[in-house]
């Protein structure tokens, strides 16, 4: 259990560290993927997959504000 809490911190800490902006839903995803990830029984791999995804979300989320709606 510590080893895996261990990567699950040190794989969020590195993916923080590359950029404030790429973070930005890093690590909400590392955080549930990591304890989705524990209980399957791959914690650390969770916790990638996890801040991708959030990661992912957080950039469409980004693009949506941006874009005005079409004019109707």
């Amino acid at each position: 259990m510590r080893s895996i809490l261990f990567g699950t911190v040190l794989t969020v800490a590195a993916l923080v560290g590359t950029s404030g902006a790429e973070a930005k839903g890093c690590l909400k995803g590392a955080v549930v993927g990591g304890v989705a990830g524990h209980v399957a029984g791959h914690g650390v791999l969770g916790a990638a997959a996890g801040c991708a995804v959030g990661r992912h979300q957080a950039n469409k989320r980004d693009r949506q504000q941006q874009t005005p709606p079409p004019a109707r």
